[in-house]
Parts: structure tokens; C-alpha cells; sequence
């Protein structure tokens, strides 16, 4: 086991820490739990960092880094509709579009064949990134808010206001990137369905 794959491994067990904090009362725990995501997110750069580094590329890394990345995007999008944050369509639009885009990254990998990240794949990241990170920070303030027993009321319509429409354009980028990304790869499919067949 080398430091790529720990620190691959060490962001799908983050996922779960993120979580316990983020369901955590009080401004410590939502501090946490944006100091764990950031943690977490950090360990997908240097990940990849020493892979190419110290040219330790594994099969192993391939195939569970772009699973621990969904494992993690997909437990704060995932917690934010428990806590009615954001819409539960919305996360399905995101989870059924990570679940069939690394369906076909897989299917890519057995056949020798790593499939590089689509500009408009990064695009979505970056907006998931911020969707997620903007909601911690905001939870934060809540929380603090709450504490000093400050007036929320007015506050908390317009954050759930802007949260609506930064998870809807998260969710458009999502699907736009998905569907972009099965046109240009098509192939896999077709090429899958063919070996099937034979």
C-alpha cells in the first residue's frame, strides 16, 4: 500500500468524519467539519501529486480515487437534503449522473483505457466544490447566530434562496458535463455492447 492509495483511502474515511461533524451541534462542530472537508479535498490533490511524482500509478489507485472523490461530494450533497437544505431532486440529478460517468470510466479502466477529465467535467467540479463549501460557510454563521441568540428569521429565507440557486446551477453543469461526456465517449458503450453481443 503505498502514500497515493492511503490518502485515497483516508478521503472515503473522511467522508464519514465530515458527516458526524456536520450533523454536530454548535459553531465548534460545523468548524470541524469544514476543516475535514478541506482536509479530504486535499488529499485528492496529493494523491495524484505522489502518483505522478514518484511514478507509483496503480490499478488499484485508478479505479478508488475517482470513488472516493464521489464518496465525498456525494455525502455533503446527500446530508444537505436531510437537513432541507437542498432539494432531494437535485441530489439524484448529481448521484445518477456520478454513478453512470464512473460506470463508464470503469469500463474505460478494464479495457486499458484511463479517460481524462472533460473540460466541462472540471467546470462541475469547481461549482460542486463551491456549492458545498458556501453551505458550510453559511451553516457557520447560522450556528453563530444561534449562540448569541441573534434574529435569523429574515437571514435564513434569503441563504436558503441563494443556496437554491447555487445547487441549481451545480445541477445544470452536472447534467450538462454528463451528457457531454457520454456523447464524446460513446464508443465504450457501443464498443461494450458489442463485445456482449459476440
Amino acid at each position: 500500500m503505498n502514500l497515493p492509495n492511503i490518502l485515497t483511502l483516508s478521503r472515503m474515511m473522511l467522508a464519514f468524519v465530515f458527516m458526524y461533524f456536520l450533523f454536530s451541534h454548535g459553531t465548534l462542530a460545523k468548524f470541524l467539519a469544514i476543516s475535514v472537508f478541506f482536509l479530504a479535498t486535499l488529499t485528492d490533490y496529493y494523491d495524484g501529486y505522489f502518483a505522478r511524482k514518484k511514478n507509483i500509478t496503480t490499478s488499484f489507485g485508478k479505479l478508488m480515487d475517482p470513488i472516493a472523490d464521489k464518496i465525498l461530494v456525494l455525502s455533503a450533497f446527500l446530508s444537505f437534503v436531510e437537513m432541507k437544505l437542498m432539494p432531494a431532486w437535485m441530489a439524484m440529478v448529481i448521484v445518477f449522473r456520478e454513478l453512470v460517468i464512473t460506470g463508464v470510466r470503469l469500463l474505460a479502466i478494464t479495457n486499458g483505457t484511463v479517460i481524462p477529465a472533460m473540460r466541462a467535467g472540471k467546470h462541475k467540479t469547481v461549482s460542486q466544490y463551491f456549492a458545498i463549501i458556501l453551505t458550510l460557510g453559511i451553516l457557520f454563521i447560522r450556528e453563530i447566530m444561534v449562540e448569541k441568540s441573534m434574529g435569523i428569521k429574515f437571514w435564513t429565507t434569503g441563504f436558503h434562496s441563494l443556496l437554491f440557486s447555487v445547487f441549481l446551477f451545480t445541477t445544470f453543469l452536472t447534467l450538462i458535463s454528463g451528457i457531454s461526456f457520454l456523447y464524446y465517449h460513446r464508443f465504450y458503450l457501443i464498443e461494450n455492447k458489442k463485445k456482449e453481443q459476440d
